[in-house]
């Protein structure tokens, strides 16, 4: 086998490589050797069928077999030895197609290869970690809003019309051409106005009864509403006002605080201000993961393949259209070509990410199996009711598993940059929290 390097210009790399007709032939007489012994023919006992008859009937097949082996083990040992990573999937290609039996196999491989990444110093790396401790205003204002989730409702004044967040509390029989229809009817039916529970335009129509009115309601079901029979039709729902009552928070006392699972109002106050201080350590984590990023970004500098800049850029450019033209859900659209702006911040993805699996892979940085089904089982909760079959989904889909391994494996990695780093503490409150998250939106 012979190998003959054809280019060599940055990180683009091209090989010619021949296989030998002999080596072909040595390969299929080798398999026909391993298969003899199992092979059996009429007229000859089971391993004795002469190698000269197995070729005839099997050396054809067994011969694209081989040089497709040949032909891989040609690109793993050049990898072996040459020691390059190839960014993509290299591009492995016959030259000679008029190739017959008996002839040398040429091939052409062309890929990009990683650049070697520079050795960075992490101790010397400044860091700093806002904290921000969870004081009284903060608790009494998630109190506040968690009284107003437990919120009651009390009858408005007589004759005092239902507004905007109202619980309208009516008897409702709904037909369609006339005749009621199943499941169209209730009493002391409580709609809260504005919640989206009724079909759409609805609740709109209930805004400014009073109680003891009678009201018709006109809408029109959903083209894709579930019940076929009803999709897509005009319904007039009959309404008989019984109560209109007006929304009012819940009492903050150790009555509410045992709504939600706490001892008292004192033990949820507590489990408040955990929380708010997990939320400020996970946002303040966020805001120094950025620094750490900056930083590496300054301090390392090495060719990129432009095949992964060129990959990154166009998901980039494609991803921002979507943003900005929400109504587009296909991908049966025009092209979008990237900017220079959305190369830069290709080529910084990129630049990182080949940093960070490089620290990564030095550090050996794993990824449990534990760490793995946690993520899974996250974000399988944004699928109430489907979470096993999503569960199913990930196990069974090796690119939607890596899809979930790579930030978590990134994670990993800056926790341990971070560990090695210069890393000081600022107190500050959450408003300055606030104001450096956002600014994390800005750049």
């Amino acid at each position: 086998m012979q190998v003959t390097e054809t280019l060599n210009e940055g990180l683009k790399r091209g090989y010619a490589i021949t296989v030998t007709a002999d080596e072909l032939e040595a390969k299929v007489n080798e398999k026909l050797t391993e298969a003899q012994p199992e092979i059996e023919m009429k007229g000859f006992r089971k391993g004795k069928v002469p190698m000269a008859l197995l070729k005839k009937q099997f050396g054809q097949r067994l011969l694209g077999e081989a040089m497709q082996e040949t032909i891989d083990g040609a690109v793993s040992k050049h990898f072996e030895d040459s020691g390059d990573r190839p960014a993509l999937r290299p591009d492995v290609k016959m030259t000679n197609e008029d190739w017959k039996q008996g002839d040398d196999v040429n091939v052409e491989m062309s890929y990009e290869a990683l650049p070697e990444i520079p050795e960075v110093d992490l101790k010397s790396i400044e860091l700093e970690r806002l904290v921000v401790a969870a004081d009284e205003s903060a608790i009494d204002e998630a109190l506040k809003n968690l009284a107003e989730t437990a919120q009651n409702f009390t009858p408005r004044k007589k004759g005092a019309k239902a507004r905007d967040g109202d619980q309208v509390v009516f008897d409702f029989v709904g037909r369609v051409d006339g005749e009621p229809f199943e499941g169209g009817s209730a009493e002391d039916y409580p709609l809260v106005l504005g919640s989206g529970s009724f079909i759409p335009g609805f609740e709109e129509q209930l805004v400014g009864v009073k109680a003891e009115e009678e009201k018709d309601v006109t809408v029109t079901f959903p083209e894709e509403y579930q019940a076929e029979h009803l999709a897509g039709k005009e319904a007039v729902f009959s309404c008989t006002v019984k109560e209109v009552k007006e929304p009012v928070a819940a009492t903050i006392d150790d009555e509410l605080a045992k709504k939600f699972g706490a001892e008292d109002l004192a033990a949820l106050k507590a489990q408040i201000g955990e929380r708010l201080e997990a939320e400020y350590a996970g946002a303040a984590r966020a805001v120094m993961k950025r620094a750490l990023l900056d930083r590496l970004d300054e301090m390392v500098s090495f060719e990129l393949p432009p095949s992964l800049v060129d990959a990154e850029a166009g998901q980039i450019a494609h991803q921002l259209w979507h943003e900005e033209n929400p109504d587009v859900d296909g991908h049966d659209h025009d092209k979008v070509e990237p900017t220079e702006e959305h190369r830069k911040l290709a080529e910084r993805r990129v630049r990182l990410g080949l940093l960070l699996a490089d620290l990564g892979q030095k550090a050996e940085v794993q990824i449990s199996d534990a760490e793995m089904t946690q993520a899974i089982m996250n974000q399988a909760r944004q699928y109430p009711g489907q979470e096993r079959q999503f569960f199913e989904f990930v196990q069974q889909n090796p690119q939607m598993q890596q899809q979930m391994r790579a930030p978590i494996f990134e994670d990993k990695v800056v926790d341990y940059v971070v560990e090695l780093a210069q890393v000081t503490e600022r107190k500050i409150g959450k408003d300055e929290l606030k104001q450096a998250v956002e600014a994390l939106d800005d750049d």
